[in-house]
């Protein structure tokens, strides 16, 4: 779980609910002006992270931790089976790769003004390069929207096989299950 500041409601809403310039600004980096009955359908080409979907683990917000303590928690925790896939969210730049004590192996994906922060992957990273299977990545390294990005595992400060999904959006957190239900209502889905 990555440490940051706590996200304002309204920019959460705007930038997660369909405001156009929020989502244009997601858009391959750049800067795209769609009229609003477009934003909302750029959100369906999102992809789900995890592969093998097992449930909800922890939700975004203040949280009594695994280890008993109140604790603001910056994500979405998605667990799955050990080794599961992981696909990037939206295509972006690989901003860092992280291998530390709390997030554990993880990569920084930026896409825009958003970065999509993935946690507990399984793997190594040596010399800056995270590495999992076929999966080579690196700073600076371009990755497609639904580009096979790592696996599921137990790193950092983890007590079993999950994916911890964070997203900041201009620097402010934003609870990526409001990311879920836009993308489901783009798609045609209940949200």
């Amino acid at each position: 779980m990555p440490a940051g500041r706590r996200s304002r409601p309204n920019l959460l809403l705007g930038a997660c609910l369909g405001a156009a310039g929020a989502i244009a600004i997601a858009l391959q980096g750049g800067v795209l002006d769609p009229q609003p009955a477009q934003a909302s359908s750029l959100w369906s080409r999102g992809v789900f992270p995890v592969v093998n979907f097992a449930g909800y683990t922890s939700h975004f917000g203040t949280r009594t931790g695994p280890w008993g303590a109140v604790e603001p928690h910056y994500g979405l925790d998605i667990a799955a089976p050990m080794h599961s896939p992981i696909r990037n969210w939206w295509g972006g730049v690989v901003e860092s790769v992280i291998n530390d004590g709390t997030c554990g192996l993880g990569l920084v994906i930026r896409s825009g003004e958003y970065e999509h922060i993935y946690c507990h992957l399984s793997g190594s990273v040596s010399g800056g390069v995270y590495r999992s299977g076929p999966v080579a990545i690196s700073t600076g390294q371009r990755l497609r929207t639904g580009e096979l990005i790592g696996h599921v595992g137990v790193t950092g400060r983890s007590t079993g096989p999950h994916l911890h999904w964070g997203m900041r959006f201009r620097n402010e957190w934003v609870d990526p299950a409001l990311v879920l239900r836009a993308m489901a209502r783009a798609r045609g889905g209940a949200g």
